[in-house]
Protein backbone atom coordinates (compact mmCIF):
# COMPACT_ATOMS: atom_id res chain seq x y z
CA UNK A 1 0.00 0.00 0.00
CA UNK A 2 1.27 3.44 -0.94
CA UNK A 3 2.24 5.66 1.99
CA UNK A 4 0.68 8.96 0.88
CA UNK A 5 1.53 10.71 4.16
CA UNK A 6 5.29 10.49 3.58
CA UNK A 7 4.77 11.65 -0.02
CA UNK A 8 2.82 14.70 1.18
CA UNK A 9 5.46 15.43 3.80
CA UNK A 10 8.41 15.25 1.41
CA UNK A 11 6.75 17.22 -1.41
CA UNK A 12 5.71 19.86 1.13
CA UNK A 13 9.33 20.19 2.29
CA UNK A 14 10.58 20.35 -1.30
CA UNK A 15 8.17 23.17 -2.12
CA UNK A 16 9.83 25.35 0.51
CA UNK A 17 13.01 24.95 -1.57
CA UNK A 18 11.10 26.05 -4.68
CA UNK A 19 9.82 29.08 -2.75
CA UNK A 20 13.41 29.98 -1.81
CA UNK A 21 14.40 29.70 -5.49
CA UNK A 22 11.58 32.10 -6.38
CA UNK A 23 12.81 34.41 -3.61
CA UNK A 24 16.19 34.68 -5.34
CA UNK A 25 14.38 35.64 -8.55
CA UNK A 26 12.31 38.16 -6.59
CA UNK A 27 15.55 39.76 -5.37
CA UNK A 28 16.66 40.11 -9.00
CA UNK A 29 13.31 41.75 -9.84
CA UNK A 30 13.65 44.14 -6.90
CA UNK A 31 17.19 45.04 -7.98
CA UNK A 32 16.08 45.93 -11.51
CA UNK A 33 12.74 47.44 -10.26
CA UNK A 34 10.66 45.77 -12.97
CA UNK A 35 6.99 44.83 -13.24
CA UNK A 36 7.28 41.14 -12.28
CA UNK A 37 7.76 41.84 -8.54
CA UNK A 38 4.14 41.18 -7.53
CA UNK A 39 4.03 38.04 -9.68
CA UNK A 40 6.86 36.54 -7.65
CA UNK A 41 5.37 37.71 -4.33
CA UNK A 42 2.03 36.04 -5.13
CA UNK A 43 3.74 32.89 -6.50
CA UNK A 44 5.88 32.56 -3.37
CA UNK A 45 2.78 32.98 -1.18
CA UNK A 46 0.88 30.28 -3.11
CA UNK A 47 3.88 27.92 -3.06
CA UNK A 48 4.46 28.37 0.68
CA UNK A 49 0.74 27.89 1.41
CA UNK A 50 0.71 24.69 -0.66
CA UNK A 51 3.84 23.50 1.13
CA UNK A 52 2.30 24.11 4.56
CA UNK A 53 -0.90 22.33 3.51
CA UNK A 54 1.00 19.26 2.28
CA UNK A 55 3.21 19.22 5.38
CA UNK A 56 0.04 19.28 7.51
CA UNK A 57 -1.44 16.35 5.54
CA UNK A 58 1.82 14.45 6.06
CA UNK A 59 1.99 15.22 9.78
CA UNK A 60 3.27 12.30 11.88
CA UNK A 61 4.24 10.33 8.76
CA UNK A 62 6.75 7.53 9.18
CA UNK A 63 10.14 8.58 7.81
CA UNK A 64 10.47 5.54 5.59
CA UNK A 65 9.56 4.90 2.01
CA UNK A 66 8.92 1.88 -0.21
CA UNK A 67 9.88 1.54 -3.85
CA UNK A 68 6.39 2.43 -5.11
CA UNK A 69 6.28 5.46 -2.84
CA UNK A 70 9.59 6.62 -4.30
CA UNK A 71 8.45 6.37 -7.92
CA UNK A 72 5.20 8.20 -7.22
CA UNK A 73 7.03 10.85 -5.17
CA UNK A 74 9.55 11.63 -7.89
CA UNK A 75 6.97 11.95 -10.68
CA UNK A 76 4.58 14.06 -8.58
CA UNK A 77 7.45 16.31 -7.44
CA UNK A 78 8.41 17.23 -10.99
CA UNK A 79 4.79 17.82 -12.02
CA UNK A 80 3.90 19.96 -8.96
CA UNK A 81 7.15 21.92 -9.24
CA UNK A 82 6.31 22.71 -12.86
CA UNK A 83 2.71 23.71 -12.07
CA UNK A 84 3.76 26.12 -9.31
CA UNK A 85 6.85 27.20 -11.24
CA UNK A 86 4.59 28.35 -14.08
CA UNK A 87 2.80 30.85 -11.82
CA UNK A 88 5.30 33.77 -12.18
CA UNK A 89 4.91 33.64 -15.98
CA UNK A 90 1.10 33.51 -15.86
CA UNK A 91 0.56 36.07 -13.07
CA UNK A 92 2.99 38.55 -14.63
CA UNK A 93 1.12 38.26 -17.92
CA UNK A 94 4.25 37.61 -19.98
CA UNK A 95 2.98 34.09 -20.74
CA UNK A 96 -0.80 34.39 -20.21
CA UNK A 97 -1.59 30.84 -21.34
CA UNK A 98 -1.14 28.25 -18.58
CA UNK A 99 -0.37 25.60 -21.22
CA UNK A 100 2.52 27.70 -22.54
CA UNK A 101 3.75 28.56 -19.04
CA UNK A 102 3.64 24.91 -17.93
CA UNK A 103 5.51 23.88 -21.10
CA UNK A 104 8.18 26.53 -20.47
CA UNK A 105 8.63 25.51 -16.84
CA UNK A 106 8.66 21.77 -17.53
CA UNK A 107 11.21 22.45 -20.25
CA UNK A 108 13.25 24.33 -17.65
CA UNK A 109 13.16 21.76 -14.84
CA UNK A 110 13.84 18.86 -17.22
CA UNK A 111 16.72 20.88 -18.74
CA UNK A 112 15.22 20.48 -22.20
CA UNK A 113 15.50 24.15 -23.11
CA UNK A 114 12.68 24.27 -25.65
CA UNK A 115 10.89 27.61 -25.40
CA UNK A 116 7.59 29.08 -26.59
CA UNK A 117 8.85 32.65 -26.03
CA UNK A 118 9.50 34.39 -29.35
CA UNK A 119 11.32 37.37 -27.82
CA UNK A 120 13.25 36.39 -24.67
CA UNK A 121 14.86 39.82 -24.46
CA UNK A 122 11.45 41.40 -23.78
CA UNK A 123 11.17 39.50 -20.47
CA UNK A 124 12.10 41.24 -17.20
CA UNK A 125 15.34 40.13 -15.57
CA UNK A 126 13.58 38.29 -12.74
CA UNK A 127 11.71 35.95 -15.10
CA UNK A 128 14.86 35.35 -17.14
CA UNK A 129 16.71 34.43 -13.97
CA UNK A 130 13.83 32.18 -12.89
CA UNK A 131 14.07 30.27 -16.18
CA UNK A 132 17.77 29.68 -15.56
CA UNK A 133 17.14 28.64 -11.94
CA UNK A 134 14.72 25.94 -13.08
CA UNK A 135 17.52 24.56 -15.24
CA UNK A 136 20.08 24.59 -12.50
CA UNK A 137 17.98 22.82 -9.87
CA UNK A 138 16.63 20.32 -12.38
CA UNK A 139 20.11 19.54 -13.73
CA UNK A 140 20.93 16.82 -11.21
CA UNK A 141 17.39 16.24 -10.01
CA UNK A 142 15.11 18.05 -7.59
CA UNK A 143 14.95 15.22 -5.07
CA UNK A 144 18.67 14.46 -5.46
CA UNK A 145 19.37 18.05 -4.48
CA UNK A 146 17.34 17.50 -1.33
CA UNK A 147 19.25 14.33 -0.46
CA UNK A 148 22.46 16.36 -0.67
CA UNK A 149 21.40 19.22 1.61
CA UNK A 150 18.80 17.50 3.81
CA UNK A 151 19.70 13.80 3.94
CA UNK A 152 17.42 13.10 6.90
CA UNK A 153 14.37 14.45 5.08
CA UNK A 154 13.87 11.57 2.65
CA UNK A 155 13.49 8.17 4.24
CA UNK A 156 14.43 5.41 1.80
CA UNK A 157 16.61 7.86 -0.09
CA UNK A 158 18.33 5.10 -2.06
CA UNK A 159 14.99 4.12 -3.60
CA UNK A 160 14.31 7.77 -4.43
CA UNK A 161 17.72 8.10 -6.01
CA UNK A 162 17.10 5.02 -8.15
CA UNK A 163 13.79 6.49 -9.32
CA UNK A 164 15.34 9.80 -10.37
CA UNK A 165 18.92 8.94 -11.40
CA UNK A 166 19.83 8.53 -15.06
CA UNK A 167 21.77 5.76 -16.75
CA UNK A 168 21.84 1.96 -16.34
CA UNK A 169 24.82 1.95 -13.95
CA UNK A 170 24.77 3.98 -10.71
CA UNK A 171 28.37 4.53 -9.67
CA UNK A 172 29.08 5.19 -6.00
CA UNK A 173 32.09 6.77 -4.33
CA UNK A 174 30.91 6.27 -0.75
CA UNK A 175 28.56 3.83 0.99
CA UNK A 176 26.40 6.73 2.22
CA UNK A 177 24.21 8.21 -0.51
CA UNK A 178 24.15 11.66 1.11
CA UNK A 179 27.96 11.77 0.99
CA UNK A 180 27.87 10.85 -2.70
CA UNK A 181 25.26 13.51 -3.34
CA UNK A 182 27.33 16.21 -1.64
CA UNK A 183 30.43 15.20 -3.63
CA UNK A 184 28.55 15.37 -6.93
CA UNK A 185 26.97 18.69 -6.03
CA UNK A 186 30.45 20.01 -5.18
CA UNK A 187 31.54 19.16 -8.74
CA UNK A 188 28.34 20.70 -10.11
CA UNK A 189 28.86 23.93 -8.15
CA UNK A 190 32.54 24.07 -9.16
CA UNK A 191 31.61 23.76 -12.84
CA UNK A 192 28.97 26.48 -12.48
CA UNK A 193 31.33 28.91 -10.75
CA UNK A 194 34.17 28.10 -13.16
CA UNK A 195 31.92 28.64 -16.17
CA UNK A 196 30.57 31.96 -14.82
CA UNK A 197 34.07 33.22 -13.99
CA UNK A 198 35.36 32.27 -17.45
CA UNK A 199 32.49 34.09 -19.16
CA UNK A 200 33.08 37.17 -16.99
CA UNK A 201 36.75 37.27 -17.97
CA UNK A 202 35.67 36.90 -21.62
CA UNK A 203 33.62 40.08 -21.35
CA UNK A 204 30.08 39.04 -20.40
CA UNK A 205 28.03 41.06 -17.95
CA UNK A 206 27.49 39.56 -14.49
CA UNK A 207 23.82 38.83 -15.21
CA UNK A 208 24.62 37.04 -18.47
CA UNK A 209 27.43 35.08 -16.78
CA UNK A 210 25.07 33.72 -14.13
CA UNK A 211 22.36 32.76 -16.60
CA UNK A 212 24.60 31.15 -19.21
CA UNK A 213 26.64 29.27 -16.59
CA UNK A 214 23.50 27.79 -14.98
CA UNK A 215 22.11 26.87 -18.38
CA UNK A 216 25.32 25.25 -19.66
CA UNK A 217 26.22 23.40 -16.45
CA UNK A 218 22.72 21.96 -16.27
CA UNK A 219 22.87 21.18 -20.04
CA UNK A 220 19.67 23.21 -20.34
CA UNK A 221 19.66 25.68 -23.20
CA UNK A 222 17.68 28.69 -21.98
CA UNK A 223 19.50 31.93 -22.74
CA UNK A 224 18.81 35.60 -21.92
CA UNK A 225 19.29 36.54 -25.59
CA UNK A 226 17.26 35.50 -28.64
CA UNK A 227 20.36 34.43 -30.56
CA UNK A 228 21.81 32.47 -27.60
CA UNK A 229 25.62 32.63 -27.48
CA UNK A 230 25.56 33.83 -31.10
CA UNK A 231 24.59 37.20 -29.60
CA UNK A 232 28.21 37.84 -28.62
CA UNK A 233 29.90 36.90 -31.93
CA UNK A 234 32.89 35.76 -29.90
CA UNK A 235 35.06 32.74 -30.62
CA UNK A 236 36.39 32.86 -27.04
CA UNK A 237 32.88 32.61 -25.56
CA UNK A 238 32.05 29.81 -28.01
CA UNK A 239 35.06 27.73 -26.98
CA UNK A 240 34.45 28.37 -23.27
CA UNK A 241 30.89 27.12 -23.84
CA UNK A 242 32.20 24.03 -25.66
CA UNK A 243 34.59 23.15 -22.82
CA UNK A 244 31.98 23.46 -20.07
CA UNK A 245 29.25 21.75 -22.10
CA UNK A 246 31.59 18.82 -22.69
CA UNK A 247 32.54 18.64 -19.01
CA UNK A 248 28.88 18.86 -17.95
CA UNK A 249 28.15 15.90 -20.22
CA UNK A 250 30.84 13.83 -18.46
CA UNK A 251 30.03 11.49 -15.58
CA UNK A 252 30.33 13.68 -12.47
CA UNK A 253 31.73 10.76 -10.48
CA UNK A 254 34.67 10.59 -12.89
CA UNK A 255 35.16 14.35 -12.61
CA UNK A 256 35.15 14.06 -8.82
CA UNK A 257 37.71 11.24 -8.88
CA UNK A 258 39.99 13.20 -11.19
CA UNK A 259 39.62 16.63 -9.54
CA UNK A 260 39.52 15.69 -5.86
CA UNK A 261 41.11 12.24 -5.70
CA UNK A 262 43.71 12.48 -8.45
CA UNK A 263 42.62 9.17 -10.03
CA UNK A 264 43.42 10.17 -13.60
CA UNK A 265 44.05 6.59 -14.81
CA UNK A 266 40.53 5.43 -13.98
CA UNK A 267 39.18 8.36 -15.96
CA UNK A 268 41.39 7.74 -18.99
CA UNK A 269 40.47 4.04 -19.08
CA UNK A 270 36.72 4.64 -18.80
CA UNK A 271 34.96 3.01 -21.78
CA UNK A 272 32.02 5.41 -21.77
CA UNK A 273 34.24 8.50 -21.81
CA UNK A 274 36.26 7.08 -24.72
CA UNK A 275 33.04 6.47 -26.68
CA UNK A 276 31.76 9.97 -25.83
CA UNK A 277 34.98 11.57 -27.08
CA UNK A 278 35.01 9.47 -30.27
CA UNK A 279 31.41 10.33 -31.17
CA UNK A 280 32.13 14.06 -30.69
CA UNK A 281 35.30 13.85 -32.79
CA UNK A 282 33.73 11.85 -35.64
CA UNK A 283 30.52 13.93 -35.75
CA UNK A 284 32.53 17.17 -35.75
CA UNK A 285 34.79 15.93 -38.56
CA UNK A 286 31.75 14.88 -40.61
CA UNK A 287 29.96 18.21 -40.26
CA UNK A 288 33.19 20.13 -40.93
CA UNK A 289 33.56 18.27 -44.21
CA UNK A 290 30.08 19.26 -45.42
CA UNK A 291 30.39 22.87 -44.22
CA UNK A 292 33.64 23.27 -46.17
CA UNK A 293 32.36 21.35 -49.21
CA UNK A 294 28.85 22.79 -49.54
CA UNK A 295 28.97 26.19 -47.81
CA UNK A 296 32.63 27.16 -48.39
CA UNK A 297 33.44 27.65 -44.71
CA UNK A 298 37.12 28.12 -43.88
CA UNK A 299 38.81 25.56 -41.61
CA UNK A 300 38.70 27.69 -38.42
CA UNK A 301 35.02 28.61 -38.76
CA UNK A 302 33.96 25.09 -39.73
CA UNK A 303 35.71 23.69 -36.63
CA UNK A 304 34.21 26.30 -34.33
CA UNK A 305 30.62 25.99 -35.55
CA UNK A 306 30.63 22.23 -36.11
CA UNK A 307 32.20 21.43 -32.73
CA UNK A 308 29.86 23.83 -30.95
CA UNK A 309 26.70 22.31 -32.44
CA UNK A 310 27.87 18.72 -31.97
CA UNK A 311 28.72 19.25 -28.30
CA UNK A 312 25.49 21.23 -27.76
CA UNK A 313 23.39 18.42 -29.26
CA UNK A 314 25.17 15.41 -27.75
CA UNK A 315 25.20 16.95 -24.25
CA UNK A 316 21.56 17.95 -24.86
CA UNK A 317 22.39 21.55 -23.91
CA UNK A 318 20.81 23.04 -26.98
CA UNK A 319 22.36 26.51 -27.02
CA UNK A 320 23.50 27.67 -30.45
CA UNK A 321 25.95 30.02 -32.15
CA UNK A 322 24.64 29.45 -35.69
CA UNK A 323 21.44 28.37 -37.44
CA UNK A 324 22.01 24.68 -38.22
CA UNK A 325 18.66 24.68 -40.03
CA UNK A 326 20.44 26.40 -42.95
CA UNK A 327 23.14 23.74 -43.14
CA UNK A 328 23.08 20.76 -45.57
CA UNK A 329 20.47 18.17 -44.59
CA UNK A 330 23.13 15.50 -44.07
CA UNK A 331 24.38 17.54 -41.10
CA UNK A 332 20.84 17.30 -39.64
CA UNK A 333 21.19 13.51 -39.69
CA UNK A 334 24.52 13.70 -37.84
CA UNK A 335 23.10 16.10 -35.23
CA UNK A 336 20.00 13.92 -34.82
CA UNK A 337 22.25 10.93 -34.06
CA UNK A 338 24.07 13.04 -31.47
CA UNK A 339 20.70 14.11 -30.07
CA UNK A 340 19.66 10.47 -29.66
CA UNK A 341 22.96 9.15 -28.28
CA UNK A 342 23.37 11.80 -25.57
CA UNK A 343 26.38 12.16 -23.28
CA UNK A 344 27.47 10.14 -20.24
CA UNK A 345 25.36 8.57 -17.51
CA UNK A 346 25.74 10.30 -14.15
CA UNK A 347 25.84 13.73 -15.81
CA UNK A 348 23.21 16.42 -16.23
CA UNK A 349 22.62 15.47 -19.89
CA UNK A 350 19.72 13.54 -21.40
CA UNK A 351 19.50 11.14 -24.33
CA UNK A 352 20.06 7.40 -24.62
CA UNK A 353 23.43 7.76 -22.87
CA UNK A 354 26.85 6.68 -24.16
CA UNK A 355 27.16 3.80 -21.69
CA UNK A 356 24.00 2.22 -23.10
CA UNK A 357 25.40 2.60 -26.63
CA UNK A 358 28.65 0.90 -25.56
CA UNK A 359 26.74 -2.00 -23.96
CA UNK A 360 24.44 -2.30 -26.99
CA UNK A 361 27.39 -2.47 -29.41
CA UNK A 362 28.99 -5.21 -27.29
CA UNK A 363 25.71 -7.16 -27.21
CA UNK A 364 25.47 -6.94 -31.02
CA UNK A 365 29.11 -8.04 -31.34
CA UNK A 366 28.48 -11.04 -29.06
CA UNK A 367 25.39 -12.04 -31.05
CA UNK A 368 27.46 -12.21 -34.24
CA UNK A 369 30.03 -14.34 -32.41
CA UNK A 370 27.25 -16.60 -31.11
CA UNK A 371 26.24 -17.34 -34.69
CA UNK A 372 29.71 -18.76 -35.32
CA UNK A 373 30.17 -20.31 -31.83
CA UNK A 374 26.67 -21.17 -30.53
CA UNK A 375 27.91 -22.76 -27.28
CA UNK A 376 30.36 -20.01 -26.34
CA UNK A 377 29.81 -18.05 -23.11
CA UNK A 378 30.46 -14.41 -23.96
CA UNK A 379 30.04 -11.97 -21.07
CA UNK A 380 29.55 -8.27 -21.74
CA UNK A 381 32.31 -6.35 -19.99
CA UNK A 382 32.60 -2.58 -19.49
CA UNK A 383 35.87 -1.31 -17.99
CA UNK A 384 36.58 -4.84 -16.63
CA UNK A 385 33.13 -5.02 -15.00
CA UNK A 386 30.68 -7.66 -16.21
CA UNK A 387 27.23 -6.34 -17.12
CA UNK A 388 24.57 -8.71 -15.67
CA UNK A 389 22.17 -10.35 -18.10
CA UNK A 390 19.23 -8.59 -16.40
CA UNK A 391 20.85 -5.20 -17.08
CA UNK A 392 21.27 -6.15 -20.73
CA UNK A 393 17.61 -7.13 -20.99
CA UNK A 394 16.55 -3.88 -19.28
CA UNK A 395 18.62 -1.90 -21.78
CA UNK A 396 16.87 -3.53 -24.75
CA UNK A 397 13.47 -2.88 -23.15
CA UNK A 398 14.49 0.76 -22.53
CA UNK A 399 15.52 1.17 -26.17
CA UNK A 400 12.25 -0.33 -27.38
CA UNK A 401 10.26 1.90 -25.04
CA UNK A 402 12.27 4.98 -26.06
CA UNK A 403 11.59 4.35 -29.78
CA UNK A 404 7.93 3.45 -29.20
CA UNK A 405 7.24 6.66 -27.26
CA UNK A 406 9.06 8.76 -29.88
CA UNK A 407 7.04 7.04 -32.63
CA UNK A 408 3.78 7.82 -30.80
CA UNK A 409 4.80 11.47 -30.38
CA UNK A 410 5.85 11.66 -34.05
CA UNK A 411 2.49 10.24 -35.18
CA UNK A 412 0.53 12.60 -32.89
CA UNK A 413 2.42 15.72 -34.00
CA UNK A 414 2.10 14.77 -37.67
CA UNK A 415 -1.68 14.42 -37.20
CA UNK A 416 -1.68 17.98 -35.84
CA UNK A 417 -0.28 19.31 -39.10
CA UNK A 418 3.41 19.57 -38.20
CA UNK A 419 5.76 18.53 -41.02
CA UNK A 420 7.44 15.13 -40.88
CA UNK A 421 11.02 16.36 -40.30
CA UNK A 422 9.98 18.64 -37.44
CA UNK A 423 7.77 15.93 -35.90
CA UNK A 424 10.66 13.46 -35.78
CA UNK A 425 13.17 15.91 -34.34
CA UNK A 426 10.64 17.39 -31.88
CA UNK A 427 9.95 13.89 -30.54
CA UNK A 428 13.69 13.15 -30.26
CA UNK A 429 14.36 16.58 -28.78
CA UNK A 430 11.75 16.13 -26.02
CA UNK A 431 12.60 12.50 -25.23
CA UNK A 432 16.32 13.34 -25.08
CA UNK A 433 15.80 16.71 -23.32
CA UNK A 434 17.76 18.54 -26.03
CA UNK A 435 15.67 21.64 -26.82
CA UNK A 436 16.30 22.72 -30.42
CA UNK A 437 14.69 20.95 -33.33
CA UNK A 438 15.76 20.59 -36.93
CA UNK A 439 13.48 21.61 -39.75
CA UNK A 440 12.18 24.51 -41.79
CA UNK A 441 8.94 25.33 -39.95
CA UNK A 442 10.46 25.17 -36.44
CA UNK A 443 14.24 25.43 -36.74
CA UNK A 444 17.09 25.39 -34.22
CA UNK A 445 16.86 29.14 -33.61
CA UNK A 446 13.05 29.37 -33.46
CA UNK A 447 10.60 29.07 -30.58
CA UNK A 448 8.03 26.29 -30.31
CA UNK A 449 5.09 28.69 -30.07
CA UNK A 450 3.59 27.42 -33.34
CA UNK A 451 2.87 23.95 -31.92
CA UNK A 452 -0.83 23.41 -31.02
CA UNK A 453 -1.73 23.27 -27.32
CA UNK A 454 -2.38 19.52 -27.45
CA UNK A 455 1.10 19.08 -28.95
CA UNK A 456 2.64 21.15 -26.14
CA UNK A 457 1.05 18.88 -23.51
CA UNK A 458 2.34 15.80 -25.32
CA UNK A 459 5.81 17.38 -25.50
CA UNK A 460 5.66 18.31 -21.79
CA UNK A 461 4.84 14.73 -20.82
CA UNK A 462 7.56 13.44 -23.14
CA UNK A 463 10.11 15.82 -21.57
CA UNK A 464 9.24 14.51 -18.11
CA UNK A 465 9.44 10.89 -19.29
CA UNK A 466 12.80 11.58 -20.95
CA UNK A 467 14.20 13.24 -17.82
CA UNK A 468 13.10 10.37 -15.54
CA UNK A 469 13.99 7.78 -18.24
CA UNK A 470 10.49 6.47 -18.97
CA UNK A 471 10.27 3.63 -16.44
CA UNK A 472 9.76 5.93 -13.45
CA UNK A 473 6.74 7.59 -15.10
CA UNK A 474 5.19 4.73 -17.08
CA UNK A 475 5.27 2.31 -14.14
CA UNK A 476 2.55 4.50 -12.54
CA UNK A 477 0.16 3.47 -15.33
CA UNK A 478 0.51 -0.27 -14.73
CA UNK A 479 -2.27 -1.98 -12.71
CA UNK A 480 0.32 -3.87 -10.60
CA UNK A 481 1.67 -0.58 -9.25
CA UNK A 482 -1.61 0.25 -7.49
CA UNK A 483 -2.32 -3.20 -6.07
CA UNK A 484 -2.20 -3.34 -2.28
CA UNK A 485 0.08 -6.38 -1.92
Amino acid sequence: MINFKIIYKVIGSLLFIEAIMMLYSLCVSLYYKEDDIMAFVISIAITVTTAIGLKYKGYHAENSMGRRDAYLLVTLTWVIFSILGALPFVISGYIPSFTDAFFETMSGFTTTGATIIDDVESLPHGLVFWRSMTHWIGGLGIVFFTIAILPSLVGGSMKVFSAEATGPIKTKMHPRLSTNAKAIWAVYLLLTVGCAASFYVAGMSLFDCLNYSMSITATGGFAPHNSSTGHFHSAVIDYISIIFMFLSGTNFTLLYLSLFKGKIKSVVKDAELKFYFCVVALATAGIMFFLIKDLNYNLADSLRYALFQVVAFITTTGIFNADAGKWPHITWVILSICMFVGACAGSASGGFKCIRSVILLKIIKNEFRHIIHPKAVLPVKISNNTVPYQAQATLLVFLSLYLAVCLFAYFSLTCMGIDSTNSVTIALSCASNVGPTLGLEIGPTMSWSGIPDAGKWICSILMLMGRLEFFSVLVLFTPAFWKEN
